[in-house]
């Protein structure tokens, strides 16, 4: 294929049997399958998840987002008594505080993805629970609401007490048991006790994000353990993943689409550990798309992976790094990363890494192995 062809949306596109996409987790975090591929062989080999280790070397860092999910999505009713849904975004008071602690938030206003989205207007409401209704007060360009929260507790109570894990929308189980919006929630997983430990990381501490890091899920507190028993750097930088992580690429050309900006959190403890990795030679693990993004955008000189000639810098903001072919690596030597959506910019930074084709014809032997997909499935390791 031609570069021509690789900036086009429809070169990231595959067919996945629906039976793949798995509904739910393995019976234990680290029982999942690994697909290791060698960019520099061109070669795959199916393992399971704890050969990921095999990998690591004393002095490499692994690298890990810390951020916690939510309860961000609210079901409930219009006066009309038409179900509806709200999941929410960020508190509005994140436009004057790039990093503000979701769980510290004082503020009722939020942003927000509705459902129905044609007919919750600025002026409706939607009644959650005894107490609590959503207001909606005004509609956003970048196709978010914002909306009031109002109820008779704090408005962080209120999410905890009655927000659902927002699990992704291909996750489908028994739609009878659904509570969601019309027929688009009545195909929507309801989540259950076991969705609120497993779809967040064991290390998971700041929340912020409606979906989770998901090739951490991976990993138990004993994985962990034997990471920093080889003599390798564990280390934890935070990015909140919003709703853009939904949004499919639909502009023909790939460089047409925008990713939407998500708050990040890069500690100086962070920079020199890595900065002190690279001194020695070591390699940058990442430890999904979201960490990478983060890494490549703290990151600064030229250069690709253990050759990057600038360090690591400390700080805090917003990204709306975009990473796809031909990217070229500043920060990130390996990366582990589950399968993701076709046409997806998640694919596409996937496709930057490991190059296209071969990236393609890893996920084709993927699908030939019946490995599972998307946030509760298979990983795959990119060296």
């Amino acid at each position: 294929m031609t570069d021509e062809r690789a900036g086009r949306t429809e070169a990231y596109d595959y067919e996945l049997p629906a039976e793949l996409i798995a509904a739910r987790p393995a019976a234990r975090r680290d029982a999942s399958r690994l697909l290791v591929l060698d960019r520099a062989r061109g070669r795959f080999t199916d393992r399971d998840f704890p050969a990921l280790l095999e990998r690591l070397s004393a002095g490499d860092a692994v690298v890990v987002n810390d951020s916690r999910v939510f309860p961000a999505r609210l079901l409930g009713r219009k006066p009309t008594g038409a179900r509806a849904e709200i999941l929410l975004v960020r508190p509005e008071s994140d436009t004057l505080r790039p990093f503000a602690p979701f769980d510290e938030t004082d503020t009722r206003l939020w942003r927000a993805i509705v459902r129905p989205g044609g007919k919750l207007k600025p002026g409706r409401s939607v009644d959650v629970a005894d107490g609590f209704a959503v207001e909606i007060l005004d509609s956003a360009s970048d196709g978010t609401r914002l909306v009031r929260l109002a109820g008779d507790d704090d408005p962080w109570s209120l999410i905890q007490r009655h927000g659902r894990v927002p699990l992704p929308p291909y996750i489908v189980r028994d739609a009878r048991d659904e509570p969601g919006a019309g027929r688009e929630g009545a195909r929507r997983a309801r989540d259950d006790d076991d969705d609120r430990e497993r779809y967040q990381t064991v290390y998971a501490v700041p929340s912020g994000s409606v979906a989770a890091p998901t090739a951490g899920l991976h990993f138990t507190r004993e994985v962990l353990a034997s990471v920093e028993a080889r003599g390798v750097r564990l280390v934890s930088l935070t990015l909140h993943v919003g709703f853009g992580t939904f949004r499919p690429v639909t502009a023909d050309r790939i460089d047409e689409h925008e990713v939407a900006p998500e708050a990040y959190s890069f500690s100086s403890a962070a920079a020199a550990a890595l900065n002190a990795t690279r001194a020695a030679g070591g390699r940058v693990f990442a430890v999904g798309t979201t960490t990478c993004r983060v890494l490549e955008t703290v990151a600064a000189g030229p250069g690709t992976g253990v050759s990057a000639a600038g360090p690591f810098e400390p700080g805090r903001g917003w990204t709306n790094l975009f990473i796809r072919p031909p990217y070229v690596f500043r920060a990130v030597d390996a990366l582990v990363t589950n399968f993701h959506l076709p046409r997806s910019s998640l694919l596409m930074l996937v496709a930057a890494f490991a190059g296209r084709e071969l990236a393609l014809e890893a996920y084709a032997h993927a699908i030939r192995e019946r490995y599972r997909f998307y946030s509760y499935g298979d990983a795959m390791l990119i060296t």
